[in-house]
């Protein structure tokens, strides 16, 4: 049987995303990020494509890694402007009828209580297809803005991210019991009190002691994404995420990626084939392969030389201006993200500076595939095949014409090889995805927070058995 494959599309509330200085393209409306017709024009079109959903990026902060400023970045747009993804979930919801909406926010910016309603609302309001893409933040600008003088040390911000988590689960499945809510006109009952709990959260990081602020969504938790890449985030996303992002520049690096996350799925106890991994990559094409080819050439006319840098510069914590075009990556030890640079300066190439800028400057971190829609069919099927990976997660060169592409020629082409789906499932975006109920099961670590008050009295007799001990070695 063909295995099927499965698409994401990867966008950002702001201008050019991941391809800068493509916004100069004549065709390119990523200007509009600020208008919701953009939005919601798009969505149609990549429900037509059966898409998955669309997976909103984001940062809280700016570039300002590249020659030791964010000037480059503000003035070719790289990342700024951008505006808050999570206010993007109901418009799409109201433009579409499956696509799902995944929302990325940061556990380093924002309290997990006042972030736990921000998520029920949007879980309310789009029935179930919203999507939290679960990420540690890596901008010391965006730490400093908020007041706390500097990021976290890596590792330590997912030590950070497991707590966050925890709150939330507790929140979002604990606190409100099934039938909690009944509205009951005759006895005048909204809610049976009895049935809503306090969490008694109280942890290295945060202290949560209330109940939620709201009554269950249809998925109480949405679905979780991550897209950790370091020893650490690969911990973090074989114990929780339900869907996983990666940035990988060849096979054999995604190929290892793949094997590796999947084997910490199962050591956590998870069914390794209920994580869905998504690669990222640009597709660029048209009609036949001179077509795409030519279209490639008018692209990369309008790549930021200085934009591409300023992201791989961010990214990676490495101020690639101090360096000459002809100089090779090499690893340092920084604070970003940590598997930037063990792909680029410990892979299995060799970058020069310019070779980066050339590669980074249209789609990020991942490949650029170009071709009529046969041969990139072809190459999909074979990374695929050869990695094991679940689908992809693909950027655009110019918007919406990258998207409306691979809907157009690709997706149909996919399709007649019996290789992509051509309709949803029913349901909320878990059903859609994983074809189970709508909410988190055992072995999730979700699950185990939902009898609240076991979870409660258990913390307690594991608090006062520390205390003894502590009073047993003084």
């Amino acid at each position: 049987m063909t295995r099927q494959i499965r698409f994401n599309a990867f966008d950002m509330n702001c201008v050019g995303h991941q391809s800068p200085g493509l916004w100069t393209h004549p065709s390119d409306r990523s200007w509009t990020y600020k208008d919701l017709d953009y939005w919601q024009d798009l969505a149609r079109t990549l429900e037509r494509g059966v898409f998955d959903g669309v997976f909103i990026a984001d940062v809280v902060g700016y570039y300002d890694v590249y020659k030791g400023s964010n000037y480059h970045a503000i003035q070719q747009a790289a990342q700024i402007p951008v505006n808050d993804p999570l206010q993007l979930a109901a418009p799409i919801a109201l433009a579409t009828e499956h696509l799902g909406i995944g929302i990325t926010a940061s556990t380093s910016f924002e309290h997990p209580y006042t972030f736990a309603r921000r998520l029920s609302t949007a879980d309310h309001h789009t029935k179930g297809r919203v999507g939290w893409n679960i990420v540690t933040s890596y901008l010391e600008s965006g730490a400093k803005n908020i007041g706390e003088g500097g990021l976290r040390r890596h590792d330590n911000r997912y030590e950070v991210a497991a707590e966050y988590v925890e709150v939330l689960y507790k929140l979002l499945e604990g606190s409100w019991e099934d039938g909690a809510v009944v509205r009951d006109r005759d006895k005048r009952i909204f809610t049976h009190p009895e049935k809503v709990h306090e969490i008694g959260h109280k942890g290295r990081f945060f202290d949560v002691p209330g109940y939620h602020l709201c009554e269950p969504s249809p998925q109480r938790t949405p679905v979780l994404y991550q897209a950790g890449a370091s020893g650490a985030g690969k911990d973090f996303a074989a114990a929780h995420a339900e869907c996983v992002f990666v940035a990988a520049p060849t096979k054999s690096v995604l190929k290892a990626y793949v094997k590796d996350i999947r084997e910490r799925a199962a050591r956590a106890g998870r069914d390794p084939r209920k994580l869905y991994i998504y690669t990222l990559v640009t597709v660029i094409t048209d009609e036949t392969e001179a077509k795409a080819l030519a279209k490639f050439e008018d692209y990369k006319a309008h790549v930021s030389y200085d934009g591409a840098l300023v992201f791989m510069s961010g990214w990676s914590g490495i101020d690639f201006g101090q360096y000459a075009p002809t100089d090779l990556v090499r690893k340092v030890e920084t604070n970003a993200i940590v598997s930037v640079v063990e792909h680029l300066a410990g892979g299995d190439k060799s970058w020069t500076i310019d070779e980066l800028a050339t590669f980074g400057g249209i789609g990020g971190l991942g490949p650029v595939f170009v071709g009529a829609p046969g041969r990139i069919a072809d190459i999909l099927q074979e990374w695929v095949e050869e990695t094991d990976v679940d689908g992809f997660n693909i950027a655009y060169a110019v918007t919406p014409g990258s998207f409306e592409d691979v809907v157009g020629y690709v997706v149909p082409e996919l399709q007649r090889r019996g290789a992509y789906p051509t309709a949803y499932r029913p349901g909320t975006l878990r059903e859609k995805l994983f074809g189970d109920g709508p909410r988190l099961a055992a072995p999730h670590p979700a699950a185990r927070y939902r009898d609240i008050e076991a979870v409660k009295a258990a913390e307690a007799t594991a608090r006062a058995g520390a205390a003894e001990r502590i009073l047993e070695t003084a």
